[in-house]
């Protein structure tokens, strides 16, 4: 199988394919490293509660679990698998598209358009999870006072308004549109040096997305702590007098907050769970996608082999094919 082959799903296939494909990889991307995602969270507090100052990662999953209850470091997952799955759904079929388009024109990998179609997916992409981001960093918060995500939800749009849900989506864009150019570009240009042939190879796969993933994630950590603050608004929130408080509205003023509570090391907060989460997320979003995409792409070709040769379609075949080859 070559790269034009197996580099994007068949031409004909439909845009649900990725949708699925997307839908499914962000969903196990986010439910499987969640609880590292609500350390992240804590870590980067600038005001953090004296309870709720983690020296690392185990240490921080040791006492939320000891003294918050065992659930509580996956605590606003609903709000996340309510939103991952549309904006991945989104954000992979829009890169697929973009990528197809833009690399039509000559054969071969074409690093700057792999990195504009993942600005353009990331636009579609943070429209949907800004607001399920708002609900999750909310309820992750030390002493949060939100009983469930709907309960965070009525009462931010109730006391703060519609406008709360998008208050870091300028910085989350500022944040991700890099991140995810970076990441793109890094993936592609490391399944050059480990494949090549741009067959489906799952370690391949794995390690590709780890690496783009870990190196993405360290570059923007100051932008994401930026965005935290904005989401979570704790000073506010952690204030008695809370209508005396105004709101942090817009970059530069999460920028300078930041500075002014914690200097220049609190831009780098949370760095290490953040590259924690971000190197096997990115690897299991990138593993999941690429088998989905493979098994669509597969089972295409067994059904149109099979509709040749006046059979059913081979779909037991192919699942035990896949499973010597891989499993």
């Amino acid at each position: 199988m070559d790269f034009d082959e197996y580099e994007t799903l068949p031409n004909n296939s439909t845009p649900l394919n990725h949708m699925m494909a997307g839908a499914l990889a962000g969903i196990m991307e986010h439910c499987i490293m969640y609880p590292v995602d609500s350390v992240k969270t804590r870590m980067q507090s600038i005001t953090p509660n004296p309870r709720a100052v983690y020296r690392s990662i185990p240490e921080a999953l040791y006492k939320m679990i000891r003294y918050e209850g065992a659930l509580r470091p996956v605590r606003g997952m609903v709000a996340v698998v309510s939103g991952a799955g549309p904006a991945h759904a989104l954000y992979f079929s829009c890169y697929e598209y973009m990528k197809r388009k833009l690399s039509s024109t000559k054969p071969g990998h074409h690093h700057l358009a792999h990195g504009i179609s993942g600005c353009l997916a990331t636009l579609l992409h943070d429209a949907i999870m800004g607001p399920a981001d708002v609900i999750k960093q909310r309820m992750q918060m030390y002493g949060s006072p939100y009983s469930s995500c709907k309960d965070c939800f009525r009462t931010v749009y109730r006391t703060e308004g519609p406008r709360a849900f998008y208050r870091s989506y300028s910085t989350q864009l500022m944040m991700n549109v890099p991140f995810q150019s970076i990441h793109f570009m890094m993936y592609e240009f490391m399944q050059d040096l480990v494949n090549d042939k741009r067959s489906y190879h799952p370690v391949a796969h794995v390690f590709s997305g780890a690496v783009a993933g870990a190196f993405a994630a360290a570059v923007t950590t100051p932008l994401d702590v930026c965005k935290t603050l904005l989401n979570t608004q704790e000073i506010r929130l952690t204030s008695r007098n809370k209508q005396d408080v105004q709101p942090i509205n817009g970059f530069f003023s999460a920028l300078q907050c930041v500075y002014r509570c914690r200097g220049l090391g609190g831009y780098f907060q949370g760095i290490q769970a953040r590259i924690l989460f971000q190197m096997p997320a990115t690897a299991i979003a990138w593993s999941v996608y690429e088998f989905f995409k493979y098994f669509l792409m597969q089972h295409q070709q067994a059904h149109v082999e099979a509709t040749i040769d006046g059979v059913s379609p081979p779909s037991q075949r192919l699942f035990l094919s896949f499973h010597h080859k891989y499993v």
